[in-house]
């Protein structure tokens, strides 16, 4: 039997566990590294992970967001802080989330080291960073070795100590083999305001992971070019009517427009705030207001400035029947990431909508910074 499901839910299991704040044990070829979101720490965490390490805990941040604190100067890979100097857990949670609570006092003098992510110790960490983000968290974990004399006998070990194991290889896999296991779950007919003939399929993964819709509107022919429209989920613009974006107008217009033209297909993708979750777009909304632009306020959570990506676009695409598409965007990167997985892009369609006092500064970081063309 492929290993794929229980690859699924040992990520799974340790996404959860991140996620309520306890630590976990990624396990590389050779070596495992406790691993704890730095986000909600305590100074409790802090010392656990010490005495189970026997060793001082380090901060992991990402090169972009060490960058902004000014301990680095590199744009990629990730940053090692040692906690060993009297560092506190607040001052860790400071550290990793710029628009949470910040000290006017210094930090305490820090070791630094750079990590190169195709290095074996910076393989570990940086699926340290991933598994993070996929449990929609700041990219900010609190990391240390475990002892070399536990390795012989390390999931025995792990349980002692009630820490969930994960293998770094499915941490860095994991959003590929989530994609390649999407199946069709259900599907209805759902008429809308705007267009009445419309079928909404569901997709999920296998053994858990995100859930994607499809609306299938009218009647597209698979034997040409589909015009598809790719939309990551908005909560605040499409359900909401917020006004800081486009989306709704893009979503509404979509189904508008594919009504009209007599069918075509809507994917709605599970990958809020450009794939970085709906928590870190408040976040980031907030260093906004204070004055960065969208791209800025995604890298100085750490993030990269869009970290979604498209293989569940064309698996769902696959499974429809669509192998070429005409697509409804202003976004290139969108044209080449759904043709890097494996779909014909036969037309890019241009879809703008007039800006309005609240988002002006936002698409024009779009066109200026993101190379959308409006």
């Amino acid at each position: 039997m492929s290993s794929t499901p229980l690859t699924l839910q040992a990520v799974e299991r340790a996404i959860g566990d991140l996620r309520r704040g306890a630590a976990i044990v990624l396990q590389a070829r050779d070596s495992a590294l406790l691993v704890q979101a730095a986000e909600g720490l305590t100074q409790t965490d802090l010392a656990r992970i010490a005495a189970l390490s026997k060793a001082a805990p380090s901060l992991l941040l990402t090169a972009r967001r060490a960058a902004i604190l000014g301990l680095a100067d590199k744009p990629y890979g990730a940053v090692r802080l040692s906690l060993s100097g009297g560092v506190t857990a607040e001052r860790v949670r400071m550290m990793a989330d710029p628009a949470g609570p910040q000290s006017s006092t210094p930090p305490p003098a820090i070791s630094i080291s750079h990590i190169e992510p195709d290095t074996a110790s910076g393989k570990a960490e940086t699926g340290a960073i991933e598994l993070l983000k996929l449990a929609g968290l700041l990219p900010a974990a609190v990391v240390a070795p475990v002892p070399r004399e536990r390795m012989s006998y390390l999931p025995s070990w792990a349980d002692s100590e009630f820490l969930l194991m994960t293998e770094l290889d499915d941490a860095l896999n994991y959003q590929k083999l989530e994609a390649r296991t999407l199946d069709r779950v259900a599907a209805a007919r759902v008429p809308l305001d705007i267009a009445e003939d419309v079928e909404i399929v569901a997709f999920r993964p296998q053994y858990g992971g995100r859930e994607h819709l499809a609306l299938v509107i009218g009647k597209p022919d698979p034997g040409t070019p589909v015009l598809t429209r790719l939309h990551s989920e908005c909560f605040t613009g499409d359900l909401l009517g917020s006004l800081r974006c486009d989306c709704g107008d893009q979503l509404r217009g979509a189904i508008a427009e594919i009504a009209k033209q007599g069918g075509g297909v809507v994917l709605y993708l599970a990958q809020e705030g450009r794939g970085i979750g709906l928590v870190n777009k408040l976040r980031a909304y907030k260093l906004q207001d204070d004055g960065l632009d969208t791209i800025d306020a995604n890298e100085q959570l750490g993030f990269d400035a869009d970290e979604r990506i498209y293989d569940p676009a064309a698996k769902m695409l696959q499974q429809l029947g669509f192998a070429k598409v005409r697509l409804l965007t202003n976004n290139p990167d969108k044209v080449a990431g759904l043709e890097r997985s494996g779909v014909e892009v036969a037309e890019r369609v241009q879809h703008s909508f007039p800006p309005n006092i609240h988002n002006e500064a936002y698409l024009a970081t779009k066109r200026a910074r993101a190379g959308h063309l409006f």
